[in-house]
This record gives C-alpha cells, structure tokens and sequence, in this order.
C-alpha cells in the first residue's frame, strides 16, 4: 500500500498542483486548507509525511507544527515556507519539523525531499533508526545551517535578516566553525542569489599575487603576465564577493580595498580605464580586528567600512547540543561515500565526542567521524572506532552491551536493533541516576522522544 501525504496549503492552484504531482507519483493524497482541518484529520486517520505550508488563516503554520510535534513527536513534517523566511524555517527545524523547502521550489527538488522523507519513515517503522539525511547545502550550494544550539539559533535570525540588506558583514569566529557556510548563507538568501558568489581566502596568497587576483592586470602589466586577466573585483558585479581571513591583508592593499568600496569603481594592474563594480562584500576573520587595529595592523577606517554588521560564531565547545547532531549527519554523508551503512553511535562513543573540547570544531568533528567510518567493523561507532586523541580524556567506562553474544539480542534485525536501543537508553538512563534530560542530551535525542521510547519499551518502572 503506497504512503499516504497530507498537504496543508491555503493556496488553491499550489494546492491543485501539489496533489496533481504525489499522484502521479503513486501516493494516496489528502489535502486541506487550514491547519485546523490538518490536527482534526491527522486524530482521526494516520498518515506517513504532512507537507505544511507555514502562511496559512488563523492559526500559523508554525503554530499548526507545535502542535503536531506535540500529539505526535514522531511525525515527519516538512515546512514550505517563503522565500525571505529563512528565520521561520530555522524555527521550524527547532520544533521539529524534519526539513524545509523554500517557495517558489523546483518540483524535482520537493519530490527528492518527499522521497527521502518517506524511505526514513519507512526504515523507523521497520525497526532501523538510519541516521537522519539533513543537508547542510544542496546542489545549488546554498548554506543549511544545521543546529539546535540557543546561540546558534539567534545567529540564524540574525543571517536571515542580514541576508535581505546590502549592508557590508563581518564574520567572526575561529577556525573551523563555519564561517564560509555562513558567507554562502547569506549569499543564498540575499537579493543576489542569481549572481556570483566569489571567495578568496586572503592569508593564502603572497601580497603581489592577492592583488592581481582581486584586480585583475592587463596583457604585458608585468613578467608573466601573457594575457589579460579579470579580478575578482569584476567577476563579483551583482554577486557576492566573501574575503576570508581580511585579517591577513597588507596595509597596502588595505588602502586599495577602502577605495574600492567606497567608489565602487578599479583600475586592473597596468591598465588606465576605470571599472565599474557593484558587489556586496562578506569578510572573515579568525583574529580579533580590533586588537589589531589598536597595534597598528589593521587599518581603522577599513574596519569601520568592513564592521557593519558582525556575526560571531560560537566554538563548537559553546555548542555542545550541536555535537551529536552533526556527528550523526557527518557520518550519514561519509556512509554514503563509502557504501557503509550504521545504526548510530554506541553510549561510550558519545560520551567521548560529548566530552571533547573540539579545538579544531566542526572541520575537527567532520575529519574525525570521517575517521570513525571507516574504522567501523559493525553497525554502530564505538570509541575505539574514534582517532586516539578525541577518546584520551573520556571518562565514563564503556556501557556498550556485548555483542560477542550477538545471537542473544534477537533473531531479527528488527528484534536485535530494539533490544539494542533498549539496553542502550536503560544504561545511559543508570549512568545519568535517572536524570532523563541529561540522558536525552547525551543520547543526542529530545526528551520527548526519550520518553517515547521509554514508554514503547516499558521501562518506566525500572529507571525512576
């Protein structure tokens, strides 16, 4: 029997269209108008995957999902939300919703999104708890940021109002933390979308040849220089133009940048004719300019220019609810790779990768569960299966189950990964003295799903 879709759109002709389309790909289809219409029919027959428009009459899409995540935590719910409300749909990941998708979407996009949704829906029922396919980007290179984290969540708001001005942004944050992703981001959401988005990082290149690369040189301007070549300051009209580390840059070219972005015109290197350029300019830093403004490093009024709007991402050590959540979708995209397949992590595991300072955050993470891929011999990562410096400090004993007696968890797959994730949540449930917030976190699950769970496998009355 083929999955049955409510689609919950206001919209007549989307609507239409909408249903026209899951039939036609085989599914059964049910569509309302309101959200009202949507939690009467959901209490009254089930179905597989809801897809919620978020402006909808009365009550809210976003208020339609509380609800729904509410009565029923483990619904999957993909939010189509509009195209500046990239604020909503980051609310919307928040309380549960399992993707979005912006309007206007391409069909074969949505039928991708719905598809995934539904082979996920299928494996839970089933017994298997993949791990979740959330994409960070997507073919069109536009920035997801992926987190659950309070502070993560307000820099989102503020990328999603950023990203509708022109204004100038600095990002600020060490390295590793995402200040690239969120540049695209910003880019992706912008007015600009349609144009270039244009990256350089500036501490990688010499002085002379950073400043051919941002100004381009004509034929002859120097030894080399065989033919013309356009900068970066040309390739970016009417995009966006993201210099990372600015920091680096010489007090020379300091100057030449000011100039640029405060006429909006260049000469390329030996050319005399002026160039016109219009670019909305991102930078990047991983030092504090200001400290370098103040030893003399750092031009002040081109900070003034570049410090318009800042945005400063957290470690990964002040994101700690974001740990397992990454890891699990880095190790989704490294099975995918590698053509493995795992369950999740075993309870040491986590409280290794929970228990790491992450110096190096989310590029550290991504390369060390790269790592824990391919190590793995079983279904699960354990931390032996982790690089030796991420496990050195771990404190808590290995309360894995033993699976030298493997034929004991069951027959099944379906029966062996219950009776897995049963022993596993009783004995995080132990370690944690009952505490099922501290659990739920560790296990990198809601609380709610974490009494879900208890409750599918009666073990209220062994843990208090």
């Amino acid at each position: 029997m083929s999955e049955k879709i409510l689609i919950v759109e206001d919209e007549v002709n989307l609507r239409k269209l909408l249903t026209i389309l899951l039939l036609q790909e085989h599914y059964q289809v049910i569509a309302v108008d309101n959200g009202e219409a949507a939690l009467k029919l959901i209490e009254q027959e089930p179905v597989d995957l809801i897809l919620l428009d978020n402006r909808l009459p009365q009550m809210s899409g976003l208020d339609t999902l509380k609800i729904i995540k509410e009565l029923h935590p483990d619904m999957y719910v993909i939010l189509m939300t509009a195209y500046a409300g990239v604020d909503t749909a980051v609310e919307a990941l928040k309380l549960g919703a399992y993707d979005y998708i912006v309007k206007p979407f391409d069909l074969n996009e949505l039928k991708a999104l719905i598809h995934r949704t539904l082979e996920l829906n299928k494996a839970k029922k089933q017994g298997i708890n993949l791990l979740p396919k959330i994409e960070l980007t997507n073919s069109d290179n536009n920035g997801r940021i992926l987190t659950n984290s309070p502070n993560m969540m307000e820099l989102c708001r503020n990328i999603a109002k950023v990203s509708q001005t022109k204004t100038t942004v600095l990002i600020s944050g060490e390295s590793g933390t995402g200040k690239e992703l969120v540049a695209k981001t910003i880019h992706f959401y912008s007015t600009r979308s349609t144009g270039p988005f244009i990256k350089v990082n500036c501490g990688a290149l010499p002085e002379t040849l950073l400043e051919s690369t941002l100004f381009g040189h004509e034929k002859g301007s120097f030894t080399g220089a065989f033919q013309r070549q356009i900068g970066l300051f040309e390739r970016a009209h009417l995009g966006t133009l993201f210099l990372d580390e600015v920091g680096e840059m010489s007090t020379n070219l300091q100057v030449k940048l000011l100039r640029v972005i405060q006429e909006k015109e260049f000469e390329p290197i030996g050319g005399n004719k002026l160039i016109k350029t219009d670019f909305r300019l991102i930078t990047a830093t991983n030092r504090n300019l200001q400290d370098l403004v103040e030893a003399g490093k750092f031009r002040q009024d081109l900070f003034y220019r570049l410090n318009v709007m800042a945005l400063d991402l957290p470690p990964l050590r002040d994101r700690q609810n974001d740990v397992m959540l990454l890891a699990r979708y880095f190790a989704n995209q490294f099975c995918q790779e590698n053509n493995k397949q795992l369950l999740d992590f075993s309870i040491d595991a986590v409280e290794a990768l929970n228990q790491y300072a992450w110096p190096g955050n989310i590029r550290e993470l991504s390369n060390a569960i790269e790592y824990a891929v391919i190590m793995s011999k079983g279904l699960f990562i354990y931390s032996q299966d982790l690089p030796a410096h991420v496990i050195a400090n771990k404190k808590m004993p290995n309360l894995s189950p033993n699976f030298n007696d493997y034929d004991s968890l069951g027959t099944t797959l379906k029966e062996k990964v219950k009776n897995y994730e049963k022993e596993l949540i009783i004995n995080e449930l132990k370690f944690h003295n009952g505490h099922r917030e501290n659990t739920a976190k560790s296990l990198g699950v809601s609380k709610r799903t974490l009494l879900y769970k208890m409750q599918e496998y009666e073990i209220f009355e062994t843990i208090n």
